[in-house]
């Protein structure tokens, strides 16, 4: 890990979230992973495959992240140390878990931190959000496949529905699936209209072909 930036940037310059591993304390909680005495590891994948693991050993408000990184071709280095976790209560009941970032002089209360030499939040990293720089469809498609992870569902919103989940409540389960359609129905009108507009400008380009051979004529 480390060295995660891929060198992408938006136009004021800044790398974005979606350049880096991003490891989210609400997946954490809702995956029942915060529990103090756990042991886990947890990856990235990108098109079905493994890119980044790390391993996570919950403690009393806090995890310890284990991994290793090299940056440029170098050396892998070894990291170990501990995210304090905060919990603030919910308005109608429970409470909801935040990371504080570790970056020294930091602590900001986040919900999202990202990998690089460390995990920190994306104001020490200084990221621009990924969806600031996306088309209407790119933002449609990141949402429904959001959504098809959240189900388990193979990646990709051409395939189709999965299955509900074991242990996901039936009206949960539809909320998302509604949700999940909706996006996808914006995404594929969205590239069936550019599809129509390509198609109209070749059509476009053939008339003007062959007008240009009568003239040659």
């Amino acid at each position: 890990m480390g060295g995660m930036n891929s060198g992408r940037r938006d136009q004021s310059g800044k790398s974005t979230t979606g350049d880096y591993r991003a490891l989210d304390v609400r997946r954490l909680q809702r995956d029942g992973l915060l529990t103090a005495g756990k042991s886990f590891g947890w990856s990235w994948t990108r098109n079905g495959e493994k890119v980044a693991s790390i391993n996570v050993r919950t403690e009393t408000d806090r995890v310890i992240l284990d991994y290793k990184h090299r940056s440029g071709g170098g050396e892998w280095k070894s990291e170990n140390y501990p995210v304090r976790v905060e919990w603030t209560p919910c308005n109608y009941g429970g409470s909801r878990a935040w990371f504080r970032c570790p970056a020294v002089g930091c602590g900001r209360r986040v919900a999202i931190l990202y990998g690089g030499t460390i995990f920190a939040c994306r104001h020490c990293y200084r990221l621009a959000y990924s969806s600031q720089r996306e088309n209407l469809d790119d933002r449609a498609t990141r949402r429904a496949d959001k959504i098809r992870d959240r189900l388990k569902w193979e990646p990709g919103i051409l395939n189709g529905h999965g299955i509900k989940p074991k242990g996901m409540h039936s009206r949960t389960y539809q909320r998302l699936t509604i949700q999940h359609d909706a996006h996808v129905g914006i995404s594929l009108n969205i590239m069936q209209q550019r599809l129509r507009m390509i198609g109209a400008r070749l059509g476009g380009i053939d008339e003007d072909m062959n007008l240009f051979r009568n003239i040659e004529v």
